[in-house]
């Protein structure tokens, strides 16, 4: 499937950003002009089921092929959040950035199990909701929120839960990899941080951010990527 895609900057490099689940690239606002401020050409991606993308069979491996026939192979830069870090692990090596971050990516799904029931409820969550949940997020990002949320198709969850609720723990990292990690991290628990620096990535948290770094913390997001943008 050819995913919809939104393009910020004209640079002579190339960045790929691939949001989490419920979301679309509307939740890069802040993310993809300070890439193209930085001299990149930055596409966000929204997965199948997401934003404006088509519909269709949900399973991590087609999110990963519609990736991989979205975007130009061989950029310079490719991150991905949550869901969009799982789907950029099962694409990388197709990919082959130059350099691939993962934010607080959805990996552990077999010992961090993920409630399928409230996450479609949530699509119908109000304002004071996400207020509640999200109290760090500026008035913008919540009401992006609200819209990505009715743009998103609930049936999506079924990559992450069910059958599709299993650890896809990459076994090596295939590029220059860096995982940003939420503090704490209820996808990539402590116990896994040694087995995934001993497979080549390199961790770095940011400390007071939950999961959604981007929007919890920017300035804390950008700082983590020092040397990597």
């Amino acid at each position: 499937m050819k995913l919809h895609s939104q393009e910020w900057g004209t640079g002579d490099r190339v960045a790929v950003l691939v949001h989490g689940i419920m979301s679309d690239h509307r939740t890069w606002r802040k993310v993809g002009p300070a890439l193209a401020a930085r001299g990149y050409r930055v596409i966000g991606v929204d997965l199948r089921g997401h934003g404006a993308s088509g519909r269709g069979a949900y399973d991590a491996s087609s999110f990963a092929d519609d990736l991989v026939e979205s975007v130009p192979a061989g950029v310079e830069l490719a991150l991905g959040h949550s869901l969009g870090g799982l789907v950029l692990s099962l694409a990388v090596e197709r990919l082959a950035p130059a350099r691939a971050v993962y934010s607080d990516p959805a990996w552990a799904l077999g010992t961090t199990r993920v409630d399928p029931v409230a996450m479609r409820e949530f699509q119908h969550a109000d304002r004071a909701r996400i207020e509640m949940l999200a109290p760090r997020w500026d008035a913008e990002d919540i009401d992006i929120e609200l819209a990505t949320l009715r743009a998103w198709d609930p049936d999506t969850t079924l990559v992450l839960t069910g059958n599709g609720a299993v650890d896809r723990i990459p076994e090596r990292a295939v590029t220059r990899s860096l995982i940003q990690l939420a503090d704490p991290s209820q996808l990539v628990p402590d116990e896994l941080r040694n087995g995934l620096t001993a497979r080549g990535f390199e961790i770095r948290t940011v400390p007071g951010a939950g999961h959604t770094i981007h929007r919890d913390d920017f300035d804390g997001f950008m700082a983590s990527l020092d040397g990597w943008i």
